[in-house]
């Protein structure tokens, strides 16, 4: 069973920064990439960015382009999500996930191929 922890969420300013980090309990056949999604009230769950645990492979929501960097640290077991020039649309719950299928690139996008989702850790812009 692969445990997911997210933190770093808090309140910044339209424009600012924050650094989101997501701390796995293990890397194994069950944990092949990570990705994180966000969900804001009244919407649905929506994809941010995924990286895999091996090779070079990230996958990023063309929302986020350019503005968010995804990151991992295989020693620690962990994976950041860099957020800069955040926007009045980007507030809401990010949850991380993890995946145990090998999957293309294309394919991090899908939440239903991630079967261990970590909390959530909220996520407010202020204009």
């Amino acid at each position: 069973q692969v445990q997911l922890v997210e933190s770093g969420g808090g309140l910044v300013q339209a424009g600012g920064s924050l650094r989101l980090s997501c701390t796995t309990s293990e890397r194994t056949l069950s944990n092949t990439a990570i990705g994180w999604f966000r969900q804001a009230p009244g919407k649905e769950r929506e994809f941010v960015a995924a990286v895999k645990w091996i090779g070079s492979s990230t996958s990023y929501a063309d929302s986020v382009k350019g503005r968010f960097t995804i990151s991992r640290d295989n020693a620690q077991n962990t994976v950041y999500l860099q957020m800069n020039s955040l926007k009045p649309e980007d507030p809401a719950v990010y949850y991380c996930a993890a995946t145990r299928f090998l999957l293309a690139a294309q394919a991090l996008s899908l939440p239903n191929h991630y079967g261990y989702w970590g909390q959530g850790t909220q996520v407010t812009v202020s204009s």
